[in-house]
């Protein structure tokens, strides 16, 4: 008979091993990314193999392979079998480069040396406020990518790799009207936007963004045309006015609320009253539950000094630049779609 680990409370029995487990997670950061830089996974895609045939087809040395495989299966990502081959997970299978919604590039991009510093630097953040990241590279986080193409390029690859599955889920979630126009602002390669309209084929749309995203968009295609624009700008000057939904996703987050209110404001000067503002961005519950929001929380205080938020948080931030929050959506992904009503 099996035995837990912990003691009825939901305290661990062994607290030594628990809290040295967690000090060390910065190991399991660096094993994911052992195994998404030799793309392991991609060589697993026809089936199990031995840590010989591995180690051999990705150029890597066997024993040490095996053990960073074995350390990713206690949490699982890969599973060995009783004759010491690995297999794929389901969470494995999104390692693949060549998977239907791949999240390679994010975790490559999660697991540069650049988070990882901002990450170590929290205590400093934490002492003195402010990112952490900004104290160590000598400019804010999105000057930054401004300056290094190379960074912009693995940050624009990365954030398209995790918006595939939220942008689903935020279709499949919310209503959308079946006619008028769509604003998707800061929308990046325009992911979400091409999932709206072809889902809703009477719609138009806007992908409003700088120029490296838009270079590179994603609304190519004979199934849209003629149905989208897109429209380089800086959302906090101003945004496209004409649209009857306006969606934030994955903006707010990354932002202090003084930067969020003049991004609300620029919104609402667009906007007519009554049309929809989509805020899509973690809402974080109460209680000391886990949760993804949570994890996204810290990592934006230490990369950008910004943050997630509450439902409440959320309406007093709308509240006072223009809008009414009317309702909270969840989706099937880690985000919630906060809707508001310009006034």
């Amino acid at each position: 008979m099996a035995t837990s680990s912990h003691h009825p409370t939901g305290e661990p029995h062994d607290i030594s091993a628990h809290l040295m487990e967690h000090a060390m997670g910065h190991l399991f950061s660096a094993a994911l990314r052992t195994a998404a830089h030799h793309r392991v996974a991609d060589h697993l895609g026809e089936g199990p193999r031995t840590v010989e045939q591995l180690a051999a087809a990705t150029g890597t040395h066997a024993p040490h392979l095996r053990r960073v495989l074995r350390y990713l299966a206690t949490r699982g990502i890969f599973r060995e079998d009783a004759g010491g081959a690995f297999q794929l997970t389901p969470t494995a299978e999104a390692l693949r480069t060549n998977a239907p919604q791949s999240l390679h590039p994010a975790v490559m991009m999660m697991t540069d040396d650049m988070f990882l510093q901002a990450s170590a630097g929290m205590p400093e953040a934490v002492q003195h406020g402010g990112a952490s990241f900004e104290r160590l590279f000598g400019a804010p986080f999105f000057e930054h990518l401004l300056s290094d193409p190379t960074t912009r390029a693995l940050f624009d690859s990365g954030m398209s790799s995790i918006s595939g599955p939220v942008d689903e889920a935020v279709v499949a979630a919310y209503p959308f009207p079946e006619t008028g126009t769509v604003v998707d602002v800061g929308g990046g390669r325009g992911g979400l936007l091409r999932d709206v309209l072809r889902r809703h084929p009477k719609l138009t749309g806007v992908l409003f963004d700088q120029a490296p995203p838009l270079a590179d968009h994603l609304l190519d295609g004979d199934e849209l045309k003629g149905r989208w624009r897109t429209e380089e700008g800086d959302f906090f000057i101003s945004v496209p006015s004409g649209g009857d939904v306006y969606i934030l996703k994955h903006i707010l987050h990354d932002w202090s609320d003084d930067a969020c209110r003049r991004i609300l404001r620029a919104c609402h000067a667009a906007m007519a009253t009554g049309g929809r503002l989509l805020v899509v961005d973690s809402v974080l519950p109460a209680g000391n539950g886990p949760h993804f929001g949570k994890t996204l929380d810290v990592a934006m205080m230490a990369i950008l000094d910004a943050q997630e938020r509450t439902a409440e948080e959320f309406a007093t931030l709308l509240g006072a630049n223009g809008f009414r929050l009317t309702r909270v959506l969840p989706t099937a992904a880690y985000p919630s779609i906060v809707e508001a009503v310009a006034e």
